[in-house]
């Protein structure tokens, strides 16, 4: 893989990244590959740390940037070397119009765990992921394991009875929930920028949010960023991939099993994304924790400092294991 990277964004990346203020506060660096194309990554934490990096992976929908991971990031800057990406197709990172697939978010991941552990050497990192974002940290975890010390899951996806089912039909371990006649649909011209607008006004990001919350009361911090992360040029393009199922594995639930280190899952009770039938599969394996909050897909934005102690007593478990 071919790495570029510079220290401060601080070469031309197109108008987007002059108009749209970037997700997280803090120093950030670009890297570039021609299957990824160039993503975006924050760094921060104390000088001269010798502590462990740690790796933010946000989630995937119409409005998904490291945002998402503000409230850890902003936690763990303090201690230790954290590092966040915004994903192909999302916040500074290219939004360019093709299919976006687990395989390009994958290797986003590996590239920069690879210049993270350039930085700080060749011990494992430990990551966090939320949502769809942790099928792709799982997939990266069975892939390369020993560039992961633990991988802990944010309310991930692969659980629910769809998952399943479509574990059952499933080929290979690249197979996709794709629907391509979805994405054709809204990728006719005449209405494709126009039905996103629609889809990303502020009324219909609260709605959605809500759902994510399992109640009215958001994070309205959120609620702004994801409206200016929306209406900047091709903000559609990965959006209308998840959409259509590319970005869904078929057998998210086979990855899970089959991560080797010690892995930490939290999950919610509350909103649209509660359905986790299928965790039966991991909750009899000896690396696995698994904790539920009474909060809704956002833990961390309800109640971080549970998650935060929860999080840290699984680390020093695991650290003493």
């Amino acid at each position: 893989m071919q790495v570029a990277s510079t220290t401060q964004s601080d070469h031309a990346a197109g108008t987007r990244a002059l108009t749209m203020p970037p997700p997280l506060t803090a120093p950030r660096f670009e890297l570039a590959d021609a299957r990824i194309g160039r993503i975006t990554c924050y760094v921060d934490g104390p000088a001269a740390s010798t502590e462990r990096p740690l790796l933010l992976i946000h989630s995937v929908n119409a409005a998904a940037t490291a945002y998402e991971m503000k409230p850890l990031f902003e936690h763990y800057r303090k201690t230790r070397p954290v590092y966040a990406l915004d994903l192909p197709g999302f916040g500074l990172s290219d939004r360019a119009d093709r299919i976006y697939t687990p395989r390009i978010m994958t290797d986003a991941i590996l590239l920069a765990v690879h210049e993270i552990r350039r930085r700080h050497g060749d011990a494992g990192i430990d990551a966090i992921a939320l949502s769809l974002g942790c099928e792709f940290a799982a997939r990266a975890g069975t892939e390369a394991p020993n560039l992961f010390r633990t991988l802990a899951l944010l309310s991930p996806t692969g659980f629910d009875r769809r998952a399943e089912a479509a574990a059952q039909k499933a080929g290979n371990k690249d197979a996709t929930r794709a629907m391509p006649w979805v994405r054709n649909i809204l990728n006719v011209p005449l209405w494709k920028h126009g039905f996103f607008t629609l889809l990303t006004s502020r009324a219909s990001i609260r709605f959605f949010l809500q759902k994510t919350f399992g109640r009215k009361d958001i994070d309205e911090g959120l609620l702004e960023y994801d409206y200016i992360t929306t209406h900047q040029p091709g903000a559609e393009n990965a959006p209308y991939s998840f959409v259509s199922g590319y970005l869904f594995s078929a057998q998210a639930l086979k990855l899970y099993q089959a991560l080797a280190m010690p892995v930490w899952m939290v999950h919610g009770v509350r909103g649209d994304f509660v359905d986790y039938n299928g965790k039966h599969a991991v909750e009899g394996l000896p690396n696995w924790t698994i904790q539920v909050m009474q909060t809704g897909a956002m833990p961390h934005f309800e109640q971080l400092d549970k998650v935060v102690a929860g999080y840290d007593d699984f680390l020093a478990r695991a650290a003493g294991a």
